[in-house]
Parts: C-alpha cells; structure tokens; sequence
C-alpha cells in the first residue's frame, strides 16, 4: 500500500471535468445567495406587508446579496481566467479546488448571517469578511501549486505573478475591511469600501513579488 500511495498522489487526471464541476458550484452558490429573499417576499405578502415596507426591513439583506454575488462573481471570475490554460490536475490540487469551492459554498451562510444579525454582531462581520480572506488565500495557494508544477498548465510565469499580487491584494485588503468593521461597528460593512484601493496595492505587491521572484 505505502509503494502504491507516491503513484497515486502525483496522478494527473484531465481538467475539463473538475473545471465543469466547480463552475456548477459557484452558480448553485450564487443561486443561494436569493433564497432567504425569496422566503422573506412570501412572508412579507401574507402578513399584507407593502414592497416599499418589504424593501425598507430587508435593506441589508439587500445590500449584503449584492455585495456578496459580485465577490462570488469577481472570484469565480479569477478563477476561471486561472484555470482556462490549465490542462491537468493532480490529486493535491484537487483536494486545494475543493477547500477554495467550500470557502464559496459557506458565503451564502455568512451574508445570511450578517444579512440578519444585529449590526453589533462583530462575529457576524468576521464570519463574513474573515470568509473573503479564506477564499483570497486559498487562492494564492493554488497559484503557487500550479507555479511549482508546470507540467500541468500553459500559464506563462508573468500572468502566474500578476495573480498572487491579486489575490495578496485582496486578502489584505478584505484583512484591512474586518479590522475597521470590528472596530467600529457604525462604520460595519462600509468599511469594505477599502476594496477600491485594490489598483495601488495591487501594483505594490506585484513589484513586491517582482523583486522577489527575481532575486
């Protein structure tokens, strides 16, 4: 058994069905994302609630779908610009594909929660940004798995660092967002607005990773 398990960890098996596989994913996370909306319309109708009413109590759950189906869409969007080159996986990058899907599948749990939850819930808030963090991270380690097996992909090594810049940027980023929004709960959610700063420390950490990808 311990001859056979080196043969099994460096398998590589086509890419087309794990990329069909989690685009899925994404798009029942994204569909997700309506459903406590969905409820809350029917509940709102038979108690002779007006729309404007609905929409003034439901405002931060509205707010937080948005949010949330953009961040889904602009991760799924890096990784589908990631993985388009990508020809083989192995069983390791798999296992890294499943634990960025399980960081996507949990946001509609966690815009749910702060979607809900009182806004002095400073959990509600590390639940649902410290997930943005998990999935930028994730991220990057896959990129770095795919950096150090190039048998498996056609990404040139230029667009490989464009993409840990990114993903550092956005982890710092969100990292910066969870900082404030725990500390100042009148300034929540809209502390994310820190995400617009994503051009200038982008470019820090690409000449960061410049620097030391060629020393």
């Amino acid at each position: 058994m311990s001859e056979d398990r080196p043969d099994e960890e460096s398998r590589s098996y086509a890419a087309e069905r794990p990329k069909a596989f989690v685009d899925a994913v994404v798009a029942i996370a994204m569909t997700l994302l309506i459903l406590p909306l969905m409820e809350s319309v029917g509940e709102a109708a038979s108690s002779g609630e007006t729309t404007l009413e609905w929409l003034g109590d439901h405002r931060d759950q509205l707010l937080s779908f948005g949010l949330s189906f953009a961040i889904i869409a602009m991760f799924w969007m890096s990784h589908h610009r990631l993985f388009a080159p990508v020809a083989l996986v192995s069983n390791r990058l798999l296992w890294l594909l499943a634990a960025w899907m399980l960081s996507i599948v949990w946001l509609p749990v966690a815009t749910s929660i702060s979607g809900q939850m009182s806004g002095e819930d400073s959990l509600a808030r590390v639940l649902y940004i410290g997930s943005m963090i998990v999935t930028a991270l994730l991220s990057l380690v896959i990129r770095l798995y795919l950096r150090r097996n190039p048998e498996l992909h056609a990404i040139p090594a230029t667009a490989l660092r464009d993409g840990m810049a990114v993903d550092l940027a956005m982890a710092t980023l969100f990292g910066l967002s969870l900082l404030v929004a725990v500390l100042s709960s009148a300034i929540g959610y809209f502390s994310m607005i820190l995400m617009f700063a994503m051009g200038p420390m982008q470019a820090l950490y690409g000449k960061l990773i410049g620097r030391a990808f060629a020393s």
